[in-house]
């Protein structure tokens, strides 16, 4: 399937999610820098060509080869009202066989927080991975710390899984993140037994 152009558009109530383009630049990098001390200390430590132009259009067509080649979506958050940029969801390292499953990220500007954007584009990204992706499984981690993360995963149907030790470098350091993964047939908890 690598070569075949691919488009990602899934709607919700609220929003269109879509693949970033080069014209969303100036929005991108207006958002990202409004929000930058509600992001960075729940990200990895920004480069130094971060909000560049030539930075984003690595990422622009990173996102691009990615859906092309199936290994991940990566979206923007757009409100169909207005067309109006708030943040970005990932599913990435999609893998096939027989672990059929993919890892999610996601941000959202400063301004838009706590408004339920968040759980309304993992709901609608978790739907496309499990029907339009046919995945099994969907990971996500997070800072121990970070209880509006936790809380939009626990919200949106994401069961505590555990800790991993030293996941990622998160300014600077590497840093423990609480483990959460959604299944397509979710029978933690339930048993056969009668």
């Amino acid at each position: 399937m690598l070569g075949r152009k691919r488009k990602i558009r899934i709607q919700s109530e609220r929003m269109i999610l879509r693949a970033p383009q080069h014209s969303d630049f100036r929005n991108w990098s207006t958002l990202r820098q409004n929000s930058e001390g509600f992001l960075t200390p729940w990200e990895p430590t920004w480069s130094k060509d971060h909000l560049t132009r030539k930075g984003y259009s690595n990422r622009v067509y990173w996102s691009t080869r990615s859906i092309n080649a199936g290994s991940a979506v990566p979206v923007f958050l757009e409100r169909r009202e207005d067309g109006m940029l708030l943040g970005a969801i990932t599913l990435d390292n999609i893998r096939r066989g027989p672990a059929q499953a993919g890892t999610m990220g996601y941000w959202v500007g400063a301004q838009f927080a706590r408004e339920g954007y968040m759980s309304e584009a993992i709901a609608a990204l978790t739907h496309y991975a499990f029907t339009t992706l046919d995945l099994s499984r969907i990971e996500a981690a997070c800072l121990p710390e970070n209880a509006p993360s936790r809380g939009v995963l626990e919200k949106s149907g994401f069961k505590y899984e555990g800790v991993a030790q030293s996941y990622l470098q998160i300014d600077g350091r590497w840093r423990n993140h609480v483990l959460y993964a959604n299944l397509r047939s979710d029978r933690r908890g339930k048993t056969d037994v009668g």
